[in-house]
């Protein structure tokens, strides 16, 4: 079964915040940061199946961009389709206000998720030296730009 994207809520912190910790790679935030997504104070999603929360991704608006802030997937469900419905999500509420770009941080040693992303139409745009922290690493930017021909269809 293809997972649901729906709005965070407040119930559904608890979860996240446990399919944070198992995703090392995934920025790790306070439960009182899902608390302000859930509240409005950023755009939040969570990815559903029958077993639950399999995914989510947290992102805000900048002036005519989107700027993903968080985005996990369960280690068990990679591979199947919930990081491009959460992808295709957050793009589709790009486009109705009238972004012109989504952008994203990625560290430079996630390799999976750079040729996701990449698959995904991002491109290359820029890096962070030594951004991260335990472990040190580089961050990537990438961007994705939504009114692109060329781009992958996500």
């Amino acid at each position: 079964m293809r997972a649901k994207v729906r709005r965070l809520e407040q119930r559904d912190i608890e979860d996240v915040v446990a399919l944070q910790s198992g995703c090392p790679e995934a920025a790790q935030w306070k439960a009182s940061d899902y608390e302000r997504a859930a509240r409005g104070e950023m755009a939040a999603w969570v990815a559903e199946d029958d077993a639950g929360i399999v995914g989510f991704l947290i992102a805000r608006r900048l002036v005519q961009e989107t700027e993903i802030l968080n985005l996990a997937v369960r280690v068990g469900t990679r591979r199947c389709g919930v990081g491009t419905s959460l992808l295709e999500t957050v793009v589709d509420w790009s486009k109705s206000l009238g972004a012109k770009s989504v952008l994203l941080e990625v560290r430079a040693t996630n390799a999976a998720a750079v040729k996701f992303y990449e698959g995904c139409g991002f491109r290359f745009v820029g890096r962070r030296r030594r951004y991260y922290a335990d472990p040190v690493d580089d961050a990537l930017l990438l961007s994705l730009s939504i009114f692109d021909s060329r781009r992958a269809a996500i």
